[in-house]
């Protein structure tokens, strides 16, 4: 039979990021290209110890639960504000989601018409583009600085598109790893709201900074959006994050964080989607969180140390002769370094010579809603253990080599 599939999935199929996770699954494939954490950094003892013990308290574990999330999980969310934050949010406000990314796609679903314009960074995480697009949304991209989106850029975008929503990471935006300055997320903030504009802002790599600095200290010194939005009571900030980076992905949960009024819509969505997130991972994210000894802050203490650590030795790779002519900024933390390649140099013609060789990375084009970003990469730093990491950075070396050498 021949199958006519909607218009919409063209969003989907066009991506070479399915072909890459085919490849990676191989033992021999090192993989920049997809964001992971280190699974040797897992918590594995501590969750194991964990699942036992959500079992063997009562089979309503294996229950079906609440469309809006497991409550007790979401008080911890909640007193996680208060205390690393300083931000009063009531469990009422918090959606439980299979990790950010559904955040996202239940938030598009009840909020964005196909045709409605949405701004976002340049260039934005290409896993919420798709989302975007599927919807039929018209994305718009918004330039920035090394301090966040310029606002006169904001506001000549919003001007000129009349745009529904804003899509923004002011923690170690994803690709470029920018952290936005104070100052910058107050003006995008105050001209969001004379406007009415929405703003989702993503925080799924927020914890990951580096620097020795402590959690409190780095949310006291770069306050969310959602916090200088009074924890959503002004209706302006929806705020998603996750537990997939800091814990673990296979656990596959997420929140989203905002006023009431759209979180109980979001819930509603979500009940259409799949009814509700597995009820025995919230549990069991609940049990390590609260009754284990697994201290989350000290584990994510440990993830910053191993990370900056792994930066490091990227940053020294990338002062190899192979990378002599790459330009780039070192992130204060995330999970990614945005490196711009040399002229006339193609990111996706590199990227199909450095898989052959046995490396992969994210092509630049990804990352951007319209043409552009051929001659940019991203590289995760994470997920490669230290000898991965060498072997890697000199296969991807090689390639941009042989191609330099041809020019």
């Amino acid at each position: 039979m021949l199958y006519s599939f909607a218009e919409r999935t063209k969003a989907m199929l066009s991506s070479p990021l399915h072909f890459m996770k085919a490849r990676s699954a191989r033992d021999s494939f090192i993989s920049f290209a997809e964001e992971l954490p280190a699974e040797e950094l897992f918590p594995l003892s501590p969750l194991e110890a964990a699942a036992a013990a959500v079992i063997s308290k009562s089979p309503a574990a294996l229950q079906y639960g609440e469309p809006q999330g497991y409550l007790p999980l979401r008080e911890w969310l909640c007193r996680d504000f208060k205390q690393m934050k300083k931000t009063e949010v009531d469990a009422k406000q918090i959606l439980l989601t299979t990790g950010s990314q559904q955040a996202m796609d239940l938030l598009v679903r009840v909020y964005v018409e196909p045709g409605d314009h949405v701004l976002v960074e340049q260039p934005t995480s290409p896993g919420f583009l798709q989302i975007l697009n599927m919807q039929g949304a018209v994305v718009v991209p918004v330039e920035g600085d090394r301090e966040g989106i310029r606002p006169e850029n904001l506001l000549k975008q919003m001007e000129q598109s009349r745009p529904k929503l804003l899509l923004v990471s002011p923690n170690f935006t994803n690709p470029t790893g920018i952290l936005w300055s104070l100052e910058r997320r107050k003006e995008v903030l105050e001209i969001c709201k004379a406007r009415g504009v929405l703003i989702v802002e993503d925080n799924s790599y927020g914890d990951l900074h580096f620097g020795g600095i402590g959690m409190k200290e780095f949310y006291s010194k770069y306050p969310s959006l959602f916090t200088l939005d009074e924890a959503g009571k002004g209706g302006q900030v929806l705020y998603i994050g996750s537990f997939s980076k800091t814990v673990v992905p296979a656990l596959r949960t997420g929140w989203a964080a905002g006023h009431q009024a759209m979180i109980d819509m979001m819930v509603l969505a979500k009940q259409l989607a799949d009814w509700q997130s597995s009820h025995f991972n919230q549990c069991l994210l609940h049990e390590l969180l609260e009754s284990s000894p697994f201290n989350i802050y000290e584990h994510i203490r440990m993830l910053n140390r191993e990370y900056e650590t792994r930066l490091k030795l990227m940053t020294e790779l990338l002062k190899r002769p192979a990378w002599k002519n790459i330009s780039y900024d070192v992130p204060e933390g995330g999970m990614f370094v945005w490196l711009k390649l040399p002229d006339a140099l193609d990111s996706l013609a590199l990227l199909k010579c450095s898989m052959e060789k046995g490396a992969a990375f994210l092509p630049g084009s990804l990352c951007y809603p319209n043409e552009g970003g051929s001659g940019y990469i991203r590289l995760n730093f994470t997920h490669p253990g230290r000898d991965e990491l060498l072997l890697g950075m000199n296969l991807i070396g090689e390639a941009i080599s042989e191609f330099t050498a041809r020019s």
